[in-house]
């Protein structure tokens, strides 16, 4: 994972491609957001959000 995300920022960098680290941060926060959620109390108020 940590390889990864070394790849990830050095692309980044090398191709001063800096405005996509916002969207794939929230890409991220999103995605978590919802394999948290999954099967909880809290999933019908995430779902009404989209």
């Amino acid at each position: 994972m940590g390889e990864l995300l070394k790849d990830l920022w050095d692309f980044l960098k090398i191709r001063k491609k800096f405005w996509l680290a916002p969207i794939i941060l929230i890409l991220v926060l999103l995605g978590a957001l919802i394999v948290l959620t999954q099967g909880s109390a809290v999933a019908p108020f995430i779902y009404t959000l989209f």
